[in-house]
């Protein structure tokens, strides 16, 4: 079975940063692409950034210039490191990769 799990979400202050953790049960991020959603009560989950294997990364508009996504496939981990951070980035943090989920970690801004 294997497992996804996010970590690293909390409460900062706006402006503030936060790196978010994915850790894979077993090796299993090669080949995939890993991916990072959000997800606010009553709306979808938001996709905001993906890493490919060879390194390739993109981002949402919505956080592209404030967020940084990386992977260390010898740990089996994918991070997402969060600049500037507002409120408008409150919400839950999901890791994906083929068809695993983590079960997120919550991030909240305050004003």
């Amino acid at each position: 079975q294997v497992q996804l799990v996010e970590s690293g979400g909390g409460l900062v202050h706006n402006g503030g940063s936060l790196t978010l953790s994915c850790v894979a049960s077993r090796r299993m991020f090669t080949p995939f692409e890993v991916k990072w959603y959000r997800q606010v009560p009553g709306s979808q989950r938001e996709r905001l950034a993906s890493i490919t294997d060879s390194g390739r990364t993109e981002y949402s508009d919505s956080v592209k210039d404030r967020f940084i996504i990386s992977r260390d496939n010898d740990k089996n981990t994918v991070y997402l490191q969060m600049n500037a951070l507002t409120p408008e980035d409150t919400g839950v943090y999901y890791c994906n990769t083929a068809q695993y989920w983590g079960r997120g970690t919550r991030v909240t801004v305050s004003s």
